[in-house]
């Protein structure tokens, strides 16, 4: 199937659009599917030509083994390259996304699967949305 790969365009790697991802600043919208909790916002700034960029956080304090951790991060990666075409977003749109982990052990597969679709949802929303306000201007 054509389309479902993940391109280095599309990681997040800039420290500074991390920082001002999780920074307390009001055009950073947030939302929670356990286990996932997402934190994206708008940036017309990033050179990417790519939609969405993301980034995942399995934290340590959650998960203390690195096998456990990269096994969930691989879960979340998986869930979002697999649900990705089922929700496109606008023409224009720029979204940084971050996945952060949220619950204390492992969680199988489908309830990542679960997650990421609600939050994806929520993403493109959100996304249209902004996208409309700024075009009713």
């Amino acid at each position: 199937m054509p389309g479902l790969r993940l391109y280095k365009k599309e990681k997040l790697c800039s420290t500074v659009a991390i920082e001002q991802l999780f920074s307390r600043s009001g055009a950073v919208r947030s939302a929670l599917a356990f286990p996932v909790r997402a934190v994206w916002r708008q940036n017309a700034k990033r050179h990417s030509d790519a939609p969405v960029a993301f980034v995942i956080s399995v934290p340590k304090k959650r998960l203390r083994h690195a096998v456990d951790r990269v096994a969930m991060r691989r879960r979340i990666r998986e869930a979002y390259r697999l649900c990705r075409p089922d929700f496109p977003l606008c023409e224009g749109a720029r979204i940084d996304l971050a996945f952060v982990y949220v619950a204390n052990d492992l969680q199988p597969y489908h309830a990542v699967d679960r997650a990421v679709r609600r939050i994806m949802a929520a993403v493109q929303s959100s996304a249209q949305a902004l996208l409309h306000d700024e075009s009713g201007e």
